[in-house]
């Protein structure tokens, strides 16, 4: 893949004002990266979770250059549905492991940035942080039934469908609100809901996934490994050594 010129670069670095914008915003990362995948902009926050002093420290890095092997893999592997497809990647829910060991999740979503005459010269991500949220007068009442009721339930059948009824709406509903509160569709919900139990298991007993795969709701181990390993980058017992180490 040809390398980005002086002048397609100059148009990666616009977005610097938005990176300086959303250095106000703690629960967001904001990143351009060239058509090598080398960040060209960052903001604030990624430098912190990177665990470096400054966003010099970024720029013209790959990932492969900051975070751990398995992680960067993930990361480089979408890139390049952007990059070479031009194909973004919208809403994906995943699982972080931050410097200080502590999880969490995010939406991350990459668009392709082109020039003038089409061809994709870099992109442009955000991840958004989660947060399920419950202070009073914030959260509508039917969400807060649905919310209690999966943290109860997680590990039984459990469907988007059964939550609406659970919340006395219909599925439509239920999605529109959930989506619009919490950035996720019910089934995004019920997916990150067992795979955090699971992760908190991992973290704390030396149980056989098998086990804690089919205590958190996946009756299936391969789908489990599979499910996680999207999330997160690693696979349950990569993870629970890298989360201990």
């Amino acid at each position: 893949m040809p390398t980005a010129s002086a002048s397609t670069l100059a148009q990666l670095a616009a977005p610097l004002v938005a990176g300086e914008l959303f250095d106000l915003v703690p629960d967001a990362v904001f990143f351009v990266k060239d058509d090598q995948g080398r960040y060209t902009a960052v903001n604030q926050t990624l430098v912190e979770r990177c665990a470096r002093r400054g966003k010099a420290d970024l720029l013209g890095r790959r990932v492969s250059d900051l975070f751990p092997a398995d992680l960067a893999a993930r990361y480089a592997e979408q890139d390049a549905v952007v990059l070479a497809r031009g194909a973004p990647v919208v809403n994906k829910l995943e699982l972080h492991l931050y410097p200080n060991r502590k999880t969490g999740w995010c939406l991350t979503t990459k668009l392709p940035v082109r020039n003038a005459v089409g061809r994709v010269i870099g992109l442009v991500g955000l991840s958004r942080d989660l947060h399920v949220g419950r202070g009073s007068g914030v959260i509508p009442p039917p969400l807060v039934t649905t919310v209690d009721y999966l943290q109860a339930h997680f590990a039984e059948v459990v469907t988007p469908a059964l939550l609406a009824a659970q919340a006395g709406l219909t599925p439509a509903r239920l999605t529109r609100l959930t989506k619009r509160l919490l950035g996720l569709t019910p089934g995004q919900l019920i997916l990150q809901t067992r795979l955090q139990a699971a992760a908190e298991r991992l973290r704390a007993t030396d149980d056989a996934v098998a086990h804690i795969a089919h205590a958190c709701g996946f009756y299936d181990h391969s789908a489990f490994t599979r499910h996680f390993k999207a999330a997160t980058g690693l696979a349950p017992l990569a993870y629970r050594q890298n989360i201990r180490a």
